[in-house]
């Protein structure tokens, strides 16, 4: 399987600190976010990842190369505006082909293991989703006592901003700028939506106080 990490934002609400760095190269530990994310995936078994950069692209570029040193296969998704997520994933859906790959946001920290996701069968998305934090708690969605997920209705959770995406679900949108909530939501009502809630550690990391918090929390967790 393949993934697609999404780092083409401008990072507008980690300013100071994107004016000249792109969020995906902001480090935690020690290393770069998104760095994180592709030994995560690389020790899932992931080797694939396909990557859209944006804003500052040659700086992200420049960091991970084709992926060799990271153990991973890289190929890079360029927008010259960035398309959100939905126009995104339309975009680079020549380098992800037509199986169903794994979608990560390149702002969050989270000890998923994606070998844990089911497989998608009849659904067009299966989204992870995690309680809600502080800073949303009126959450995103229903998951339901059958794994469903509903756009209505209590209790909600949040998404984690990682889902499980059949290319199909963007595949007839016409190029371009576009979200990809309203296409969930339409496949919700379709009932070809699931849902795997995550009870470990998860993050999102939008805010400069954020990412000083999750500094500080593994920083923690790592000491002797």
């Amino acid at each position: 399987m393949k993934a697609m990490i999404l780092a083409a934002g401008l990072g507008t609400r980690m300013r100071p600190l994107t004016d000249h760095c792109p969020k995906p190269l902001l480090r935690v530990a020690g290393r770069p976010l998104i760095l994180h994310h592709l030994e995560r995936l690389r020790a899932a078994g992931i080797r694939e990842v396909v990557i859209n950069v944006s804003y500052r692209a040659e700086q992200i570029v420049a960091a991970l190369g084709d992926g060799s040193d990271l153990g991973v296969r890289i190929a890079w998704s360029r927008e010259q505006t960035p398309l959100e997520t939905g126009g995104g994933i339309r975009e680079a859906l020549p380098l992800l082909g037509e199986a169903p790959f794994l979608l990560v946001n390149g702002d969050v920290w989270c000890d998923l293991d994606p070998t844990l996701l089911p497989a998608l069968g009849d659904d067009l998305a299966r989204l992870v989703l995690v309680d809600n934090p502080d800073h949303h708690p009126q959450g995103d969605f229903r998951l339901d006592a059958d794994g469903r997920v509903h756009a209505e209705g209590e209790p909600r959770l949040t998404f984690a901003g990682i889902s499980l995406l059949d290319p199909a679900l963007v595949a007839s949108e016409s190029p371009g700028a576009f979200a990809l909530a309203p296409l969930l939501r339409r496949a919700m009502a379709e009932g070809r939506v699931g849902g795997h809630h995550h009870r470990g550690a998860w993050v999102d990391v939008g805010t400069p106080e954020r990412l000083a918090a999750l500094e500080q929390w593994l920083q923690a967790r790592h000491k002797p």
